[in-house]
């Protein structure tokens, strides 16, 4: 059957930009003003220097943009990486930022090269090996512990150093101990996100929230005559200041070189045969590939025209993108969800907007680098604040309670064991939780990989899919493959009747297909579930069947 919403897919390349330059440019502005604080913030509390974001996003928007596999993403860096750059630049610096932040520039080049090889060599389903609990848990572990390290620079204090449970403990004495102005700001900032996002009206919605924290904060700060008190907070790249300066003592506003140009650092491969130089590039690798095909399947279902990313050309882009940030000294860069879903709202039709933005904030920085200057600290931290909110808010703890309690235990092994160890260890914790879980449940060790199930085409525009014993978040990569093959405007009949589990992930993964396949014109039915028994009311749990082994 036709699908009612399809509408006519813009055209690409020199031919999208003739016929959706306007609306392109649009979007791509309103994103840039989003994109602006946030690459500073992510950027320092990273350990980085304020540019490097400003910098990834830039190659983000005028490099990668050009040949990536999607359409209307936006590349850049992101908050999600913020804890695996973080713990790279203290892990190899020694105490040393300059030191650790240049290591972790040739991790980044490493890891960036992987990223090549991976998408070549079409890994661009890796995100489909990952149970959807345990990547919901490790993105609730890092906005806890973006929470954690940001609240205290809202609060004007610095917390003595430790382990990140010893920087939760402090919260309390940072609260009785905090310094009046900063904290004004800092709680202001946070008091406009949140009635922001509560706000309906779509033409105040057009105004970015972030946009609007740092001017006020721009104004409050201007009002404190923070820029002339001596108040001195933290530093999170003292040896990025101009020499001049780096004998001042530590402000409370954003210290960026008014000669663009100068921000360019480049890596130090001294630390190459370390294991720990090693640890941060296969961080920094899986990390930022797996958020970035996550966040580019979830822009795919945002897309008003159905289109569908090459995962594997996209993940091969961004590699390429990372390559550049680690030699220039910018962040690694992913296909970031925040201001990929601005993209979409602001109307964008090609990846034309990613270019725009990109450009916008080149000039930006070239001609306007005093105004982010002015920029308080606070404000910065107070949309970070926000961000780890979001990705560890009550809701995200209720929705997968409301999946079943094994998504739970899965979620909360994860959030537990990234927080207590790193988050390599803690999403390795979740997975193996699930294998032990799926053993529990009869599945057969040799059905932990693969996947049993035959594809007829019955007549010319049918296809029977059969599938049988366990079908998991762990041997489904195949089956994902084979249904990716089929026509379009056909009709898909899939026979569950002989399986004996279906996890949450693949029954995500079946919601997720049927809703493609019909919105490009097929039909598509699943037979056989009615005779599985839930492991909760939620229409995608986990269920058990009756299937037989063949």
């Amino acid at each position: 059957m036709n699908h009612p919403n399809v509408l006519e897919v813009p055209k690409t390349g020199l031919a999208g930009l003739t016929q959706n330059w306007r609306s392109d440019l649009l979007s791509g502005f309103l994103v840039f003003l989003i994109a602006l604080p946030l690459c500073l913030g992510i950027s320092m509390a990273s350990g980085f220097p304020p540019s490097a974001g400003i910098i990834t996003a830039i190659i983000g928007g005028l490099v990668v943009s050009r040949f990536s596999g999607s359409f209307i993403t936006i590349n850049g860096p992101a908050a999600g990486l913020i804890v695996v750059v973080l713990d790279a630049v203290q892990g190899l610096g020694d105490g040393d930022a300059m030191a650790g932040y240049r290591y972790t520039l040739a991790a980044i080049v490493i890891a960036s090269v992987l990223q090549i090889f991976m998408g070549v060599f079409k890994a661009g389903r890796l995100g489909s090996f990952f149970p959807t609990s345990v990547i919901h848990g490790m993105l609730a572990a890092i906005g806890i512990i973006i929470m954690t390290k940001q609240i205290h620079v809202v609060l004007g204090v610095t917390p003595d150093k430790g382990s990140l449970i010893s920087t939760m403990a402090q919260i309390p004495h940072s609260l009785m101990n905090m310094n009046p102005e900063i904290a004004i700001i800092g709680f202001t900032g946070l008091a406009i996100l949140i009635i922001w996002s509560l706000i309906k009206n779509p033409t105040l919605k057009m105004i970015p929230a972030p946009l609007i924290v740092v001017l006020v904060g721009i104004a409050m700060a201007s009002y404190f005559d923070l820029n002339h008190e001596h108040m001195y907070l933290f530093l999170p790249d003292a040896h990025f200041l101009p020499h001049h300066e780096a004998t001042v003592g530590p402000k409370f506003l954003v210290v960026i070189s008014e000669n663009f140009m100068s921000s360019f650092y480049f890596p130090d491969f001294s630390k190459i045969a370390t294991l720990e130089f090693w640890e941060a590039v296969l961080a920094i690798g899986l990390v930022g590939s797996l958020e970035s095909l996550l966040s580019a399947m979830a822009v795919d279902k945002l897309d008003p025209y159905k289109r569908h990313s090459n995962l594997d050309k996209d993940l091969t882009a961004v590699g390429i993108g990372n390559f550049l940030c680690g030699l220039l000294g910018g962040l690694p860069m992913i296909a970031e969800i925040v201001r990929s879903s601005a993209n979409v709202n602001n109307g964008a039709k090609t990846s034309w907007a990613n270019f725009f933005h990109g450009m916008l904030l080149l000039l930006f920085v070239v001609l306007f680098p005093r105004l982010i200057h002015s920029i308080p600290l606070a404000a910065l931290a107070a949309l970070l604040v926000f961000t780890g909110f979001r990705l560890a808010s009550p809701k995200s703890f209720a929705a997968v309670m409301g999946i079943g309690k094994e998504q739970l235990a899965l979620f909360l092994i994860t959030i537990i064991g990234v927080i207590a160890t790193d988050l390599l260890v803690g999403v390795a914790l979740g997975v193996i939780a699930k294998f032990i879980i799926h053993l529990l449940r009869g599945v057969k060790f040799n059905n932990l990989f693969k996947v049993n199930f035959t594809i007829k085409s019955t007549t010319s525009n049918a296809y029977v899919v059969e599938v049988w014993d366990a079908v998991i978040f762990s041997n489904f990569l195949a089956l994902k493959n084979a249904l990716a093959t089929l026509d379009s405007n056909k009709s898909v009949l899939v026979l569950l009747n002989n399986t004996t589990l279906i996890d949450h992930t693949v029954m995500e993964f079946f919601h997720d297909f049927e809703h493609n396949y019909e919105a490009h014109g097929g039909s598509c039915e699943f037979v056989g579930l009615e005779g599985h028994a839930p492991y909760s009311e939620h229409p995608l749990a986990a269920r058990k069947g009756n299937g037989v082994t063949y």
